[in-house]
């Protein structure tokens, strides 16, 4: 990636995240998770898509989405914290105008989904997403961070540290 390209990104970034701090969201302090992907998938792995059906286990999550799939009125997330990584399913019928927000965010941006666990058809432990809301805008893309060969440890603090700009 050419500075040129690395220069127009971080000017996209710094304008969504500049309407972000227009409607006043920019970085919200009040979502709170309840739960890390690597707690959820060890204990409830081995559980089958019948005992999801059964049990509504409400669950709050957050992290740095890593990969997203659009496709149409229903879509996937997988949203990585410091423990692992959980895939999110989200719905139009189920976020409305949120759902269409989301569609906006970039694979990188930090996202908190509130849901229910289910098993997808493919066996995946998921969280249904019921509400979500954008908790950070990095304006350093990820890939930048990466190939610039920022170390893990040190990517959140960078991070936070570009986004404050």
């Amino acid at each position: 990636m050419s500075d040129d390209d690395d220069n127009h990104l971080i000017a996209e970034r710094r304008v969504k995240l500049g309407k972000l701090r227009d409607r006043g969201i920019a970085y919200p302090n009040q979502f709170r998770r309840n739960a890390l992907a690597a707690d959820l998938l060890t204990a409830y792995e081995s559980k089958s898509a019948e005992f999801f059906e059964s049990e509504a286990l409400r669950v709050s999550v957050a992290g740095r989405m890593r990969a997203k799939r659009v496709m149409g009125k229903a879509s996937f997330a997988k949203l990585e914290d410091v423990s692992g990584a959980i895939q999110i399913f989200l719905q139009r019928e189920a976020l409305g105008e949120a759902y269409d927000e989301f569609k906006t965010w970039d694979v990188g941006d930090i996202v908190g989904a509130e849901g229910v666990l289910f098993r997808t058809k493919t066996g995946e432990l998921s969280v249904r997403a019921e509400r979500i809301t954008p908790l950070g805008c990095p304006v350093v893309p990820l890939v930048k961070m990466i190939s610039s060969g920022v170390a893990p440890s040190r990517a959140a603090t960078w991070r936070l540290a570009s986004s404050s700009f």
